[in-house]
């Protein structure tokens, strides 16, 4: 999602502020804004400013550009100018900001690539600190004159000249949609009158939704963003009244200057809105947004009560009434307020539930004479708790009353177990909880000498909402002393595109120029999760401007039939066996055009009973073919021999690769003998021409496929990108033109599939001393409609069981489930941290059944040097135990308590090289690790060398980029390359010893010395047989250990993520920067499987989180707040080119300890309620699993089995725990 800077004159700003630096500050305020949602109509009298105009690799770089590439800041780079866009505005905005402004900056920027703490250690050289600026530029202090934007004065005559000119109304018209934006409250009111059904639109942020995604229309659109009254801010007696148009960043502003102004007593409604605010979206929408909502309202003043709301988004407003204001009012002597809310990611606008609640005193005295108490989340509309205000009337502040309130609130807040949204308990429990905050807050300010409630009041409001400053420290590994200077081989080299993408100069699949006749493709997908297709209609779509044609499985050239197993199809043609299954495509001259023209596409079916969950596989034996198995020893006398056996299971959820550069194609057909060339976002280049020349039934040799660089892939582009390049390419062979389709993302959502769904079973036997006797393990994993990668995902979760320790009986079975879901396919790690996350769970709790410290019985069962695994692979090199003693070292934790690769290398006679090779870059800094690679082979400069694009046409038949392994098979091709090259001119060096490489160069052409080689590398001795459990799976081991802290608030489910130290054997590095980068990535996208990422289906089989808006992946403020990260030395790995490891996938599971740390912190609460038995505790840990483990009376009162249990135990309300803390390691 790409951000814009919005600059508009502002009055108020031209005459109050000025820079110390005897510079005039712009006469604009400056706000960053979602491109993708603000209409180009609403753009008018404003300047906007995009990631080129600031600054670029041609001139000069941006400091806040320049900071975020020297940082390493930037992987894939596609969310890169986003996030440098909101970087640039707190600069314009705030030229000396605090350490917390850069932070609150970027709430609502994503970045699934680099963890974010490279980021925010760049821009903190911007930060104030300690009355000093932390601003340096080479080892220098940088003056503000030299970041301030060079524009500024331009954008500041423009504005002045349109600020100068008298405002008129303006009319846009499109195809279907009138916007009108009046610039006087006559006219608007006078445009309502015309047009009563009108929509009224300031900031966008739910009409540019739903019309983008949602399918709605609003053919008559008003915007009134530019009537002065609907701007204006007044300061009255009763309260501060902001116009209708005011954008909730405005509120804020305004709201926190009242606070410093006025006593504590009167500011109690704006301190809670403003705490509300902070965790309301990012400042991209609160931009943009008003507090207005729909409709509007007139000459009459209206309360917002009970009688407000008169259905889900109705209001008591009349359509042609029209809202100028709304007043905050001040709060009284003798009177509190509080909000609070619970979302799945803590910034979210969208929350699960929410609530006000407001107390007013009789004065001096602690009985009540007016309470309010409202939820949302509870019911379709905002709900007042009636009842219980009622009986709460007239009663003293005290125990009793908190008893009664909360028996009062479970009866009235209640939900039907089918209400819409789920999370039945959880909501039930939050409306309870809530309402304990609440009290324990009231009864602090009430009074501070409470028995022993006034520190569980103070525990309650410092709470895991609280903000500390993000502190890290990375260790990187030093080069050998003597290493020569231009050697970059192990030094921090920044990426090679890391300034473009900075500036915005990368290009991406679908940056490429459009073609002359170009059309661009829809997919038309199937609604139903499996059911017979009877017909489809595309007669209607034909009538939509720009239409050109349908295209189906009857145009297929060559073979509908496609897949790694050959079980799917380009095209759907009698039956769908998943939401989302590709049934056509629409192909028109715009892809407004296209989409529109898809929408109405009609499709009869005869539904048939869906397969959807794992569970539902196992009662109906839906299973892939190929069952798998390890075993080991003999399990039976194993658990004969053992002291304790334990039985259980956990399900481990699924996860979206959320790339942020979704599944883009361009096709271009060449016009003679079937040629083709596809741009394609894929890690498989190989695959991916494959099967378009299988679907157009030419030879393989017809068809280039080109990979410039990917925003993100994951494995997510290792096969799935072949669903729609098939049918793009099949698109483009059918009219003879370019083709171009991107997918939007809940498009993407819907048709890609994700990491593999697990169940696991276990029985575990072990002695007093927790040292694992016997295991006996089944994998089911939820592989989808088609085989896809499954076996491989299998296999590897198989191979994975063990995790680290040494167990010396083994039983394991894998099984694949073929359910009515997309085909899940690989995803970093692949099976991997699936079979350890289980091995974790028993561990945990077998821990826990000898009352053991965990991280004690885990160091007994680690294997030692020399072990043999449980597939009989011998452990060399075992560094594990160095890594675990240097984590726990330095994170204080006792205090606490089949692959190949090809290259091809091209000198030109100046010296330059280009190089190609068979991988793909997708922002793990691939392509800059083989430049250093080329450039020590060589003896050369990395300025001296260049890497174009991967494709085809150059080095065929590669493996995808994937399973960590491409640095060390493409650095092995490309090393050999270049060996053969400086063979060649051995007796041209000989010949002139002194001379230069563009001398040696010369002579050699003029020699005729071919200067062109090429190179190829397999991984030796690989293989393995699973009946025989014999073979060498793996070429190495990576290791690794993290330790993490977390703190939940018991009372919601919330958790905050306090300190996370790892420490990771990555071999000698190449680049120990882009390592640390992998290392933090990985972390925190497994961070967002572990305790954030749900996907949520119907029993239908429809995907329930569809896009950003339901599906949360971790942000900014979700990483650890200390984050410290180091490299292992001296642990040189032969193995891999220049003793490298591995370091793409491995970390990932790391953050695993996260997750158990948070188990931990949930026993410790269970304790509180005499539990004390290990419980279940399934992935992710979001607030609502966290919420309903930590049992209390609470949870019982709303839980129907203890309804009895919770209000015998009311008058043990103020024992609950309000948070908990741990720590754990792994």
């Amino acid at each position: 999602m790409f951000k814009i800077v919005i600059s508009r004159s502002n009055p108020m700003v031209h005459t109050q502020f000025k820079l110390q630096v005897k510079l005039m500050r712009t006469l604009a305020d400056h706000h960053t804004a979602n491109a993708c949602l603000f209409p180009v109509c609403a753009l008018h009298h404003v300047a906007v400013t995009t990631v080129e105009g600031i600054g670029n690799t041609k001139s000069r770089l941006h400091p806040a550009q320049e900071r975020i590439a020297k940082s390493h800041g930037s992987q894939c780079g596609f969310c890169t100018p986003g996030i440098v866009m909101s970087m640039y505005t707190l600069l314009r905005n705030k030229p000396e900001p605090k350490m917390e402004d850069i932070e609150d900056a970027f709430q609502g920027n994503l970045c699934r690539c680099t963890g974010y703490r490279p980021i925010l250690e760049g821009y903190r050289t911007f930060a104030k600190v300690s009355g000093s600026l932390a601003w340096h530029r080479h080892g220098q202090h940088v003056y503000r004159d030299s970041w301030l934007d060079v524009g500024s004065e331009y954008l500041n005559s423009l504005l002045q000249t349109q600020s100068n000119k008298q405002q008129k109304q303006l009319c846009f018209k499109g195809e279907r949609v009138m916007w009108i934006q009046p610039t006087t409250l006559k006219e608007l009111v006078a445009l309502k009158s015309q047009y009563p059904n009108a929509k009224l639109v300031v900031g966008n942020t739910e009409v540019g939704i739903e019309m983008r995604l949602k399918n709605m229309l609003y053919p008559v659109i008003i915007a009134p963003a530019w009537i002065s009254e609907m701007n204006a801010v007044q300061h009255t007696e009763t309260g501060v009244t902001f116009g209708a148009a005011c954008t909730l960043s405005s509120v804020e502003e305004v709201l926190r200057k009242v606070v410093a102004e006025l006593p504590p007593y009167k500011a109690e409604v704006f301190q809670a809105v403003l705490e509300q605010l902070r965790w309301f979206a990012g400042p991209q929408i609160r931009n943009v947004a008003v507090s207005s909502f729909t409709h509007i309202i007139g000459k009459r003043t209206i309360t917002m009560d009970e009688k407000f709301f008169t259905g889900y988004r109705k209001t008591i407003v009349k359509p042609e009434e029209i809202l100028l204001s709304v007043e905050i009012p001040y709060s009284k002597k003798g009177e509190y307020f509080s909000a609070f809310k619970q979302a799945s990611r803590r910034e979210d606008d969208i929350a699960i539930v929410t609530c006000g609640m407001r107390v007013l005193f009789q004065d001096g005295t602690n009985r009540v004479e007016e309470i309010k108490l409202s939820y949302g989340g509870m019911a379709p509309t905002t709900v007042l708790a009636l009842k219980t205000c009622k009986e709460l009337t007239g009663r003293d502040w005290n125990e009793k009353l908190l008893q009664d309130a909360c028996r009062l609130l479970a009866g009235e807040m209640d939900l039907s177990p089918s209400a819409p949204g789920g999370m039945v308990d959880f909501r039930r429990t939050l409306t309870l909880s809530f309402f304990f905050k609440f009290y324990l807050t009231v009864l602090q300010k009430l009074s501070k000498n409470y028995n022993g409630t006034v520190s569980a009041a103070r525990e309650v409001l410092q709470s895991c909402f609280t903000k500390i400053p993000f502190q890290s420290c990375v260790l990187l590994q030093e080069v050998p002393r003597g290493q020569a200077v231009e050697d970059m081989v192990g030094r921090p080299l920044m990426h090679v595109s890391a300034a473009k993408q900075a500036c915005g100069e990368a290009v991406y699949c679908d940056d490429i120029p459009h073609y002359e006749n170009e059309l661009y493709l829809t997919l038309v997908t199937s609604t139903k999760a499996h059911a017979k297709i009877l017909s489809v209609d595309a007669s209607e779509a034909q009538s939509v401007p720009g239409f050109v044609c349908f295209v189906s499985a009857k145009d297929v050239p060559g073979s509908n039939i496609t897949g790694i197993a050959n079980d799917e199809t380009v095209f759907a043609e009698d039956v769908v066996t998943c939401v989302g299954h590709i049934i056509g495509a629409v192909l028109a001259d715009t892809q407004e055009h296209s989409r529109r023209a898809a929408k109405v596409v009609k499709i009869k079916y005869e539904e048939l009973k869906p397969i959807v969950t794992i569970q539902e596989a196992i009662e109906k034996q839906s299973f892939l073919k190929s069952i798998k198995r390890i075993n080991k020893g003999d399990v039976k006398k194993g658990f004969e021999e053992s002291d304790h056996i334990l039985e259980g299971e956990m399900y481990l959820g699924g996860q979206e690769h959320f790339y942020l550069e979704t599944h883009c194609t361009l096709a271009v057909p060449k016009g003679e003998d079937g040629e083709m060339e596809l741009f394609v976002s894929t890690q498989n280049p190989m695959k991916t021409q494959e099967f378009a020349a299988n679907a157009l039934g030419v030879p393989s040799n017809r068809i280039v496929v080109r990979v410039k660089r990917m925003g993100g892939g994951f494995g997510g582009k290792e096969t799935r990108n072949t669903i729609l390049t098939t049918a793009v390419a099949v698109a483009a062979f059918k009219t003879g033109r370019p083709v171009r389709c991107m997918l939007d993302r809940d498009e993407d959502m819907l048709i890609s599939g994700g990491r593999h769904p697990f169940l696991g079973r276990y029985k575990v036997g072990f002695m007093k001393n927790g040292k694992v006797k016997s295991l006996e393990v089944s994998y089911y994993g939820n592989g989808g409609n088609s085989v896809d990668l499954s076996y491989g995902v299998m296999d590897r979760a198989l191979l994975h069981l063990d995790n680290s320790y040494n167990i010396p009986n083994v039983s394991s079975v894998g099984i694949v489930c073929k359910t009515n879901l997309p085909s899940n396919t690989a995803f970093r790690g692949f099976g991997g941290p699936q079979g350890m996350m289980i091995a974790e769970c028993w561990m945990s709790d077998l821990a826990r059944k000898c009352g053991l410290p965990p991280e004690e019985v885990r160091k007994l069962n680690l294997y030692h040097e020399g072990d043999l695994t449980h597939f009989n692979q011998k452990l060399e090199g075992f560094t594990l135990r160095r890594c675990w003693d240097e984590c726990l070292s330095s994170s204080s934790y006792h205090v606490f308590w089949s692959c190949l690769a090809g290259a091809l290398v091209h000198v030109y006679t100046d010296g330059s090289v280009l190089l190609t090779h068979g991988g793909t870059e997708m922002g793990q800094g691939l392509h800059t690790k083989m430049i250093q690679v080329a450039s020590r082979s060589l003896g050369i400069p990395t300025s001296n060398i260049y890497i174009s694009e991967t494709s085809t046409n150059t080095v065929p038949n590669t493996s995808p980029t994937a399973a960590s392994v491409s640095a060390d098979i493409n650095g092995m091709a490309v090393h050999n390359a270049c060996q053969t090259i400086l063979k060649r001119l051995e007796p041209i060096k000989q010949s002139n010893p002194k001379g230069s490489w563009e001398d040696w160069i010369k002579a050699a052409y003029e020699n005729c010395v071919s200067l062109s080689a090429t190179g190829f590398y397999r991984i030796p001795d690989l293989g393995y047989d699973f009946e025989k459990n014999e073979g060498k799976p793996f070429c190495y081991f990576s290791y690794g250990v993290a330790c993490s802290e977390v703190e939940i608030d018991c009372l919601t489910g919330d958790h905050k993520n306090i300190r996370t130290d790892i420490v990771m054997d990555v071999g000698t590095s190449l680049n120990p920067a882009i390592d640390i980068g992998q290392i933090e990535g990985a972390f925190v996208q497994g961070l967002g499987l572990f305790t954030m990422e749900e996907l949520r289906y119907s029993p239908e089989g429809n995907l329930y989180t569809r896009g950003p808006g339901m599906y949360k992946i971790p942000a900014f403020g979700d990483i650890p707040t200390e984050f410290y990260v180091s490299l292992l030395r001296d642990c040189p790995n032969s193995k891999a080119v220049y003793s490298s490891k591995a370091v793409g996938e491995p970390p990932l599971f790391l953050s695993a300890s996260v997750f158990y740390a948070i188990k931990d912190a949930i026993y410790s609460a269970r304790k509180d309620s005499g539990l004390t038995e290990p419980f279940r505790l399934d992935s992710p840990a979001t607030p609502e699993r966290i919420r309903n483990a930590c049992v209390d009376i609470f949870t019982k009162m709303v839980t129907p089995s203890g309804l009895g249990n919770g209000f015998e135990n009311l008058h043990k309300l103020l024992t609950i725990r309000p948070s908990a803390r741990a720590r754990h390691s792994l």
